[in-house]
């Protein structure tokens, strides 16, 4: 197996709380956060760089001729959440990347364990297929949990053929 150990780091019991109560910090910085189901997220309309022009146009309309305006639009409120987004936008961006960069770090040493333990399971195979002691046994553990696809059976074989 190639040294490819990309990381090579640990974090301390200190970073690790300080890391925590930072996210806990965040949280209660922006107590308005919402956490939607799938469900939701599919059904909400979503303001994108599509329809920004189309919201500038119309934040433009309601405020010149309000007597179209439905009489259940809050302009005070929707301005608000204007402003809020604006505000969200300005930091979003850097969440988002360090939220990108956690989760590939996650997939390199999620990779680097699992490259490790193919390796573990390949040589504990030969060891097995050469018959030393106590290879067997664990070979057979290992196996029961290898989380490669399942392989299929000859009947499934020939039904594919």
């Amino acid at each position: 197996m190639a040294n490819d150990n990309r990381i090579s780091s640990r974090l301390g019991d200190e970073d690790l709380a300080f890391l925590r109560d930072t996210v806990q910090s965040l949280r209660a910085r922006l107590p308005f956060l919402l956490s939607l189901t799938v469900q939701e997220r599919r059904e909400l309309a979503k303001l994108g760089e599509k329809s920004i022009g189309f919201d500038e146009k119309c934040r433009t309309y309601m405020a010149n001729n309000p007597e179209f305006r439905p009489g259940f639009i809050d302009l005070a409120e929707v301005e608000q959440d204007r402003a809020l987004r604006s505000q969200v936008l300005r930091f979003f961006a850097e969440l988002d990347r360090l939220h990108e960069q956690v989760d590939d770090t996650l997939m390199v040493l999620g990779n680097e364990i699992l490259m490790a333990d193919l390796a573990y399971y390949q040589s504990v195979r030969e060891a097995a297929r050469r018959g030393l002691p106590g290879a067997e046994a664990i070979y057979e553990d290992l196996r029961s949990r290898f989380p490669g696809a399942p392989r299929q059976t000859r009947t499934e074989k020939a039904g594919q053929a």
